[in-house]
């Protein structure tokens, strides 16, 4: 699966998605770094078939008027630790690949991966 990772979270993220085997971009990786707007993030989800993942809530509103970026991971986990956020992250890596065959909006709380329909 092909992931993009935005600003609000650690590039980490991305090397543990491709350690996975994922196909991961973080905005660091990208020539504007993490001044990408989010225009730009939408247009290269759709043009590369990503799934942006995101703190953003800004994206949820695109992703629910215009169906921008096509698959959206939001990760709501409030204030967390990098490492905790990692370790929570790397647990569900599995179960967000097999959710995306079948639905295009997931959530990442705390607790639990919500299915959005």
């Amino acid at each position: 699966m092909n992931f993009l990772v935005n600003a609000q979270l650690p590039r980490r993220l991305a090397y543990r998605l491709r350690d996975a085997g994922h196909d991961v971009v973080h905005t660091l990786d990208l020539p504007a770094g993490n001044r990408t707007t989010d225009e730009e993030i939408n247009e290269l989800s759709i043009r590369d078939l990503r799934a942006v993942i995101t703190k953003d809530t800004d994206f949820v509103d695109s992703f629910l008027l215009l169906q921008r970026p096509p698959k959206l991971l939001l990760v709501s986990t409030g204030n967390i630790t990098n490492a905790d956020l990692e370790a929570l992250f790397v647990a569900q890596i599995p179960a967000i690949a097999a959710a995306f065959e079948s639905y295009d909006y997931l959530e990442l709380t705390r607790t639990t991966l919500i299915f959005h329909s």
